[in-house]
């Protein structure tokens, strides 16, 4: 898929930490969690998914204040509930040695969100699942970052983790994100459901839902 298939032989990714896994075995998500035991960060043409720093903090909380951000989040974050967000984040990576990673620039190390994959903790109607997420700064947008990061994530939850799929979703009328799956090559499914965090009559409850196989990816 575009080059990003090949976890050893991509000239995209570069991984510090490879960890010790059984390559070809789609465990269950349950066993999956258990795996990775050490932090995993790599690299894209044009960025560096990394752990979070505590400078991380002030750019984080600027991106969570912006309403173009926020546009389809029932609030914008203030800094406490930010800050809280990120070391949820980073004790995540810690733990399982994946997550949502923060997304910087090479060559200039600026923060520009984060991107990866992540265990939702609501109770969705497709749970257990691994999803793929991203939330960048406004001024990042429209340059494919979202989508180049995320291919690079998907790499590594199919070809290091062995995931069996990867979903992703939002409220239906977020056009934007769903054109980043779409780009992935992720398949919109029939189903819509509503989102247990949403507030009840908010347009923003309706979730649609994109899925992503491993055949899918190697296909």
């Amino acid at each position: 898929m575009n080059g990003y298939n090949n976890l050893v032989n991509s000239d995209v990714i570069k991984l510090r930490f490879l960890p010790r896994v059984t390559r070809g075995v789609m465990p269950h998500y349950e066993q999956v969690l258990r795996i990775m035991t050490q932090p995993i960060e790599f690299e894209t043409k044009r960025l560096r998914l990394r752990q979070w720093l505590p400078n991380d903090r002030e750019p984080f909380a600027a991106l969570n204040a912006d309403p173009k951000v926020m546009e389809f989040f029932p609030t914008p974050l203030d800094r406490t509930a930010s800050d809280a967000m990120a070391n949820r984040c980073q004790s995540l990576i810690t733990e399982r040695g994946w997550g949502f990673w923060v997304a910087e620039m090479k060559e200039t190390g600026q923060f520009i969100g984060f991107v990866g994959l992540h265990v939702p903790v609501a109770e969705l109607p497709f749970s257990p699942c691994v999803e793929i997420g991203w939330r960048l700064a406004f001024q990042y947008w429209g340059k494919g970052f979202a989508t180049e990061a995320s291919r690079a994530a998907l790499n590594v939850g199919f070809e290091l983790l062995s995931l069996p799929e990867v979903v992703s979703f939002t409220t239906v009328r977020n056009l934007r994100s769903r054109a980043v799956m779409e780009r992935l090559g992720m398949c919109q499914t029939a189903e819509t459901f509503e989102h247990p965090h949403m507030p009840v009559g908010s347009p923003l409850r309706q979730h649609c839902l994109y899925r992503l196989s491993r055949d899918q990816w190697v296909a």
